[in-house]
């Protein structure tokens, strides 16, 4: 093993403790009914610096947060295999695209690193929302009704992931390559 592998091995390690960390934190902030996923941040960074495989390893453990911390308990009530999917899948495929698209714009650092700190939070936003279609749109419906929504698409976009996503998209595209710059800059000097 070289030290390029002994270095992207600590980094990765130091970035799930972070997942964790800021997970366990997250589930204190709140808008709107669920938590700010600022996990998200170390994601982007895993992914640019290590490429969509970390970035989905990182994704991953940030949904085995989500689930063991009980911050998707009113989903798990609902139905269980449905919260593991969708709590699992939006967690690795943000960090997967994130990677991607930073995979993608390599030539241009500081154009991916942006895009891929966008993409990060769209993406898992969107999973959650796909999977809130598929597996618990009667729950949602009454939960729309129950708080006088007319539309329970506007109640999906504004009740439940508006104020979140807004938040999640703007702390990670200013953020994110922000700490990325930093970690190239030092990089440059080793």
């Amino acid at each position: 093993m070289n030290n390029v592998d002994i270095k992207k091995i600590t980094v990765t390690g130091i970035l799930m403790a972070i997942v964790v960390v800021l997970q366990l934190m997250g589930s204190f902030i709140k808008f709107g009914p669920f938590s700010i996923s600022l996990v998200l941040i170390p994601i982007v960074v895993g992914a640019a610096l290590y490429g969509p495989f970390v970035g989905a390893l990182l994704g991953f453990t940030f949904g085995l947060v989500v689930i063991i911390s009980g911050d998707a308990a009113a989903f798990l009530a609902v139905n269980v295999i449905g919260t593991f999917i969708t709590v699992l899948s939006k967690g690795a495929l943000c960090g997967l695209c994130s990677g991607l698209v930073y995979k993608g714009f390599k030539g241009n650092k500081t154009i991916g690193t942006i895009l891929s700190a966008i993409t990060c939070p769209i993406v898992n936003t969107g999973i959650f929302l796909i999977c809130c279609l598929i597996f618990f749109m009667p729950t949602i419906t009454e939960w729309a009704n129950g708080l006088g929504f007319e539309s329970v698409g506007a109640y999906m976009i504004f009740g439940l992931v508006g104020a979140n996503f807004l938040f999640e998209l703007l702390t990670n595209a200013i953020l994110s390559p922000a700490i990325i710059k930093i970690i190239n800059m030092a990089n440059i000097r080793d």
